[in-house]
């Protein structure tokens, strides 16, 4: 009888804050003091009057350039030889 009791509780009481919170976003929304037309935006943040600033070209390869560098050499990293986990 006591887990039936819990679980009403769970079900019915614990849902009174949830309720109360949404009441309140639709009192917010519904009592909203602006519209659209009048929003006005009051600054604050970065302003956006210029553009960001483009990368570097990359080189220019082909028969008119200088030819690509070379790739490094590769490397093999060498370690001890691993042993197996299980015997």
């Amino acid at each position: 009888m006591r887990g039936v009791a819990m679980f009403i509780w769970m079900m019915f009481v614990l849902k009174i804050p949830i309720a109360m919170l949404l009441i309140l976003v639709w009192w917010a929304i519904k009592n909203s003091d602006q519209t659209e037309e009048e929003w006005v935006d009051r600054g604050g943040g970065r302003p956006h009057d210029h553009p960001r600033p483009r990368r570097p070209r990359p080189p220019r390869r082909g028969p008119h350039a200088e030819p690509p560098p070379r790739s490094p050499s590769r490397v093999r990293a060498r370690g001890r030889r691993l042993e197996p986990a299980h015997s």
